[in-house]
């Protein structure tokens, strides 16, 4: 193998100088083994006596050998990259259009209309003319015009390239044929040409589709952005009406606050200022008192002195002051009970802002559900529209295999295998029904479970207040209000059926965990009639996308 061979199997990684990360010049190796440009290492000796790779210490500057196999390499591979970097420049010029000039025109050189391959030159619209009149020249090969003809001359018989040779894939003369590549393939240009332009209209249709898929996934990223920016909108919107509500409330409970404060404080002061009013009072009754003793006392009236002594005497009506004090309220305790408050009020509107939030994160998957009237039990009564079930009358029914026979339930006509779906059902003014989603292969004929494992998930009322979550085992729903209206959804790839009530956007229960296995159906009872106690028909809600509950 040639040193050009060794240097093409290096990459250009491998001749950069670790100092400077160019690639070397004057490589020169350290008694270490490490290899750097000498003007690099030489700048480097000046800072430390330390290799910059290894960190191994000298005492003093070692003498720097150069490296001449390296040095060769990096010729090498610098006259290799030179002339990559020319062919490259050559093909880019070959793909551009060209504007030759008429090899016949004197003074100024008008552009020429086509190249004679015969001629080996390039001709005007004018001095084309012969090429067409003239019986020598019409046979001639004329095509668009070309810089260089003489290319098109075999350098080495001077005859021009009229084949194509297949086993060393070049372009030869026929001397070349006879000579120089005896016993190989030829084909005439024109042919090879053929074969080529055959197979550049399947790269260009190729090309084609490349440019039609990628427009095609630019449009998809369009549509991703555009719907990642309404959901950010939505969002921001809705967490716009969160936070106001909840502002709102602390707001509301900092009112509050001052409110009790200032009750408080009021209080203590009209107790403090009676308390001051009498004592104020008594000060003025005791003062005037005062002043009647002085002027009896520096009396030489004997009789008058006597005569008031007995009134003087006493003190004036007063209270006993030892034990009156003016009740301080304790504001922290205000604070503390202010606080206690606004977290009960917030968790509770937390929990109900949060609730909302995720029912119409549910309901953006709703879907438009209708009834199965070839699934629905002969007592079962139908609306034309498919959006209404009650229980009636026996009616005499085909039984087919997808009927209910024993229960009185019905299945929507819409399945599901994947991805998100909603749904919701009015159970206004009914004591019993029955709601949810069920397997396709679920026994339909005779008595059977209702449980997960046996393709039921659905939840339950009975008795107008006892609802219950078919689960394994069942369990009993305590609902702080009667859902007048519920929604169903389900994510099938997590397993997941979750019930709302959609008036108080409270959940009532998940399923999870769940196992479809295969296509999944709303399933719906409005159970027996009663008598008329329960003849309301459950009705399946009519439901866009972002509709509002």
């Amino acid at each position: 193998m040639d040193m050009s061979s060794v240097s093409c199997l290096l990459s250009e990684e491998q001749f950069r100088c670790a100092i400077c990360m160019d690639v070397f010049r004057d490589p020169v190796s350290t008694p270490c083994g490490h290899n750097f440009c000498k003007t690099c290492i030489t700048a480097h000796w000046k800072i430390n006596y330390r290799c910059p790779l290894c960190n191994e210490g000298f005492k003093k500057i070692p003498l720097l050998r150069v490296n001449t196999l390296l040095s060769e390499m990096v010729g090498e591979f610098r006259q290799s990259a030179q002339q990559k970097a020319n062919r490259k420049r050559s093909q880019q010029q070959l793909f551009k259009p060209v504007n030759v000039p008429c090899d016949f025109c004197t003074g100024t050189k008008l552009k020429a209309l086509k190249s004679c391959l015969a001629c080996l030159a390039s001709y005007c619209e004018t001095h084309l003319e012969p090429h067409f009149n003239v019986s020598g020249l019409k046979r001639h090969q004329l095509i668009d015009p070309v810089e260089n003809l003489e290319d098109r001359m075999c350098p080495k018989h001077d005859k021009p390239l009229e084949l194509f040779c297949k086993t060393d894939q070049t372009f030869v003369c026929l001397h070349c044929s006879a000579l120089d590549h005896k016993m190989h393939e030829f084909v005439p240009l024109k042919d090879e040409y053929e074969d080529k332009k055959v197979e550049l209209v399947k790269t260009e249709a190729n090309i084609q589709e490349m440019i039609h898929k990628r427009r095609v996934k630019i449009e998809e990223f369009r549509h991703l952005v555009k719907c990642s920016t309404e959901n950010a909108q939505m969002e921001l919107s809705e967490g716009v009406q969160v936070f106001t509500s909840l502002i709102k409330f602390l707001d509301s409970g900092l009112k509050q606050l001052y409110k009790t404060i200032g009750e408080k404080m009021t209080t203590t002061q009209k107790q403090a200022e009676g308390l001051i009013k009498e004592l104020e009072q008594e000060i003025s009754d005791l003062k005037k008192r005062n002043t009647d003793v002085g002027q009896v006392r520096r009396s030489e009236d004997h009789l008058h002195v006597l005569r008031s002594f007995p009134l003087l005497k006493a003190f004036p009506p007063t209270k006993y002051w030892t034990k009156v004090n003016v009740h301080v309220s304790s504001y922290e305790k205000a604070v503390e009970g202010a606080l206690i408050q606004l977290e009960e009020t917030l968790n509770k509107e937390m929990k109900k802002l949060l609730g909302e939030a995720e029912l119409k994160r549910v309901q953006k998957y709703a879907v438009d559900v209708t009834l199965d009237p070839d699934t629905a039990h002969p007592e079962l009564i139908l609306s034309p529209d498919r959006k209404q079930v009650s229980h009636g009358d026996v009616k005499n029914l085909p039984d087919n295999p997808e009927r209910f026979s024993h229960y009185n339930f019905v299945l929507g006509g819409q399945s599901f295998s994947s991805g998100r779906f909603y749904y919701e059902v009015h159970v206004q003014g009914k004591p019993k029904w029955n709601i949810g989603v069920a397997r396709e292969s679920i026994n339909r004929k005779g008595e059977f479970n209702m449980r997960p494992q046996d393709g039921y998930w659905t939840i339950c009322l009975r008795n107008g207040n006892e609802y219950k979550a078919l689960d394994a085992p069942s369990v009993s729903l305590s609902l702080k209000s009667r859902p007048q209206k519920v929604g169903v959804f389900v994510d099938y790839e997590e397993g997941l059926v979750s019930f709302y009530d959609v008036y108080t956007a409270a959940l009532i229960y998940s399923f999870t965990g769940c196992c479809f296995n295969g296509k999944i159906y709303p399933i719906l009872s409005p159970c027996n009639n009663d008598v008329g106690n329960n003849a309301a028909p459950l009705i399946i809600v009519r439901r866009t996308v972002n509709q509002t509950a």
